[in-house]
């Protein structure tokens, strides 16, 4: 096989799992490690690939990589859809107490399902936390949903409310479930987004929540960005569309989270 082709076919693999192996790519082709190591360089020095630990992923998943949210709104909608209706089943309609959502396009989605909840007769109207202005304006048309704004800062990359404020006033507050975004969720370092801030917003949302639930699609898994914002252990249950790799998979089970496939 001649390089062009090994290259077309990491570019296809990457694309299709986000993440090539140096191993398992060596094995499929039929050549050397050494071989793909510089077919990784290459692609690498082409800007295609970022070279980590073991293998590649995509150069958009650099540590700082961070898109916006109008640009991340069309990108894997039916997964994030998916997971967002599975996240609805820990807000059954007899369900009684707190939730807060922390910003981002998995959440939106899961608020787009929340829009439109009701109580069954007799249960209270749901208190709803968010420090995602476009999260707080889906959610605040519904009666049945009293909306409470985060406040703090506007990222405008993200429109999440972040700083000192938002932290202190997430302190303040115990919700029963805290649904959560991440940008990367991995054996080894947990999960992590690219801003200071918004680590220091989620770690506080992760402590001061009852049940901490992470919503992430299958881009996310193996994924790592620049802040953890919390270990493994230290969240509940993950939402997620696809199986986890075997290296997440058994740190998920050692840390006891409840994994969920939509």
């Amino acid at each position: 096989m001649y390089a062009m082709e090994r290259h077309e076919h990491i570019l296809d693999t990457l694309n299709r799992d986000g993440r090539v192996s140096v191993a398992e790519l060596a094995d499929e082709l039929q050549v050397t490690a050494e071989t793909i190591r510089r077919d990784l360089d290459a692609l690498e020095r082409n800007g295609h690939v970022r070279r980590v630990h073991g293998g590649a992923v995509s150069a958009s998943r650099a540590s700082l990589a961070e898109t916006t949210v109008l640009e991340r709104e069309s990108h894997r909608m039916e997964p994030k859809r998916a997971i967002a209706r599975a996240a609805l089943a820990l807000v059954p309609p007899t369900f009684t107490g707190s939730i807060l959502l922390d910003a981002g396009t998995t959440t939106g989605a899961f608020a787009e399902v929340l829009a439109s909840w009701r109580p069954d007769p007799g249960v209270a109207a749901l208190t709803v936390y968010t420090n995602s202005v476009p999260i707080a304006a889906r959610l605040v048309a519904n009666p049945n949903l009293v909306v409470r704004v985060i406040g703090g800062t506007v990222r405008g990359i993200t429109s999440a409310a972040v700083g000192p404020t938002a932290v202190a006033q997430l302190a303040d507050i115990r919700p029963d479930i805290a649904f959560l975004g991440t940008n990367g969720l991995s054996a080894e370092f947990g999960l992590s987004t690219p801003d200071e801030l918004e680590a220091q917003v989620k770690r506080t949302m992760v402590e001061r929540s009852r049940l901490a639930v992470v919503l992430a699609d299958a881009s996310k898994l193996d994924d790592e960005a620049l802040q953890r914002f919390a270990c493994l252990d230290e969240v509940d249950v993950v939402i997620t569309d696809a199986i986890p790799g075997p290296a997440l998979a058994q740190a998920l089970d050692e840390a006891e989270v409840e994994v969920r496939l939509a």
